[in-house]
């Protein structure tokens, strides 16, 4: 099905942003829910079922967050994300330099943390049942931990020397975090731990070169803006602006040294990539100017490059109940990727 994915001319997201999406999540309760933050600051809720059950049909946006609302993010909205574990609940965080925790009943805010700098990216744990706690890249250097029980800023992991500018936590263990900052490099955490990171990735794995000396356990040559676990979170995908993709073991740290040639990277902030879940084999969705670059994870192939939009995408995500895609971008659209129904194949039974 992912292999067939196509803009689907039956399909429409209602157009509610009047600027450029910067991220999109569905929940995963039903998978039914979509939301989407704006560079304008707008939130919008989305319902992705098909209501009228006519073969044509837009996907209605439910409720928003306009530029009226009086909480409203003052800047770009640069991540959103759904409470892990039902859908009374959301998280926000922007330029603006707050993360914002929402009531999605109300749209009220149930809570606000602030920071010091630009927020570039934030996460929940999936999976965590003993912690709420929600990890946050900044400007800053510090990796932020904000805990949603206590309403306090629980943490603060110390280890990157630049910017965060994306952090997500290991969908297998729930204690796991991994961040990327600008500083080329990549730091697994065990949040329990106060004495430091696990481990810092190295793209070399150890194997040290004349060349490689100064540029001791970096991920990339650049800076890294983009992290995803895969589902299973054995390994873990990231992106640097040096236009390399890499795959790495979670548990080892080791490069899995898997080549998908030139990743074209030109984000100077996170960039929001996505991976599919319960494919055989699983595939990576990487925005790529206008177009989202679809790579076979496990052997750097690129299988398809998704054409619709008309200026930079900036985020997608996976469907995994559909095998469907949604993508955002600087457009203001948010396209539907759909797999194209195949033609029956007839039997010869049916012919004679």
């Amino acid at each position: 099905r992912v292999l067939s994915l196509e803009l689907n001319k039956d399909r429409d997201v209602e157009r509610i942003h009047g600027n450029g999406i910067n991220s999109l999540d569905i929940e995963p309760v039903e998978g039914r829910y979509m939301l989407s933050g704006g560079s304008d600051g707008v939130i919008v809720v989305y319902d992705l079922e098909n209501l009228s059950r006519k073969p044509t049909y837009t996907c209605k946006a439910v409720c928003s967050v306009g530029r009226s609302h009086p909480d409203v993010h003052r800047f770009s909205v640069e991540t959103v994300q759904w409470y892990p574990h039902d859908t009374g609940m959301f998280t926000s965080s922007s330029f603006d330099k707050t993360l914002k925790i929402w009531d999605t009943n109300t749209l009220q805010i149930a809570d606000v943390f602030h920071f010091e700098g630009t927020v570039y990216s934030h996460h929940m744990s999936p999976i965590a049942t003993k912690h709420c706690l929600v990890a946050v890249g900044t400007k800053s250097p510090k990796v932020q931990l904000c805990d949603l029980k206590s309403g306090s800023c629980s943490h603060i992991l110390q280890g990157h020397r630049q910017e965060v500018l994306a952090v997500s936590w290991s969908p297998r263990h729930e204690y796991i975090l991994a961040t990327a900052s600008a500083d080329s490099k990549v730091k697994l955490w065990d949040v329990r731990r106060a004495s430091g990171c696990l481990t810092t990735l190295d793209q070399h794995n150890g194997e040290k070169t004349k060349a490689s000396s100064e540029a001791a356990n970096t991920a990339h040559n650049g800076r890294v803006n983009g992290l995803c676990y895969m589902s299973d979170g054995l390994h873990l995908l990231t992106i640097g602006t040096d236009d390399r993709m890499r795959l790495w073991n979670s548990s080892t740290g080791e490069n899995t040294l898997v080549n998908y040639g030139k990743v074209r990277n030109e984000s100077r902030k996170g960039l929001k990539f996505a991976v599919s879940c319960g494919c055989s084999p699983e595939f990576a969705f990487v925005p790529c100017g206008s177009t989202i670059a679809v790579y076979t994870v496990f052997s750097g192939e690129l299988v398809t490059m998704l054409r619709g939009h008309y200026n930079n995408v900036g985020c997608c995500v996976f469907q995994p109940n559909f095998q469907e895609l949604y993508s955002g971008g600087k457009d203001c659209n948010i396209l539907a990727w759909i797999p194209a129904l195949r033609e029956p194949v007839p039997d010869d039974v049916s012919d004679k």
